[in-house]
């Protein structure tokens, strides 16, 4: 992780870093995040850079610096482009709507599941057995998504589910295959 932690962050155009007493916030043109760092980590904005040092090269310092700067790049990162997540579903019958900002699910269960979608996160259905989850926080996006795929997990038989695009799920043989 140390060689992560050395890595200089360099701020695209329209994005702005403030730190406050280790108050990390990150303006940019889709929105604004805010985080609290650790005090051991130095974090310095200079111009259209921002670098972190530590005090020492302990183990504990090493890993600390390496996720600090991860998660502040994430920030640049989603407040200058966002963050997307793609989700498929797979099975007769399912289908996702939007109704407002909530996403109603009907995956083979007696009644359908409303999502809500928390502050900073939107849905888009491009058609309805394709969800969109897009955000400027990694850390939310990621969440939300997989919270909607535990709705319904791909299931080892058919395949049935909810999964990411590009998800291998491996398919078992069933009683008859032998």
């Amino acid at each position: 992780m140390s060689r992560i932690g050395n890595k200089v962050i360099v701020l695209p155009a329209g994005v702005e870093v403030t730190n406050n007493d280790n108050v990390v916030t990150v303006k940019g043109p889709k929105g604004e995040l805010t985080r609290k760092f650790s005090k051991d980590i130095e974090i310095r904005v200079e111009g259209t850079e921002v670098t972190l040092h530590r005090p020492n090269d302990s183990k504990e310092m090493k890993t600390i610096h390496g996720t600090t700067r991860a998660l502040l790049n994430n920030m640049v990162i989603g407040v200058s482009e966002g963050f997307k997540k793609e989700l498929e579903m797979r099975g007769v019958g399912y289908r996702a709507q939007l109704q407002g900002s909530k996403l109603v699910l009907a995956v083979g269960k007696s009644h359908p599941d409303e999502v809500e979608a928390p502050e900073g996160i939107t849905f888009e259905l491009p058609n309805p057995t394709t969800i969109v989850v897009n955000g400027i926080s990694k850390e939310v996006v990621g969440q939300t998504a997989a919270y909607v795929r535990s709705l319904r997990s791909p299931e080892s038989y058919k395949g049935k589910g909810i999964r990411y695009v590009g998800e291998y799920v491996r398919l078992k043989e069933g009683k008859t295959g032998k």
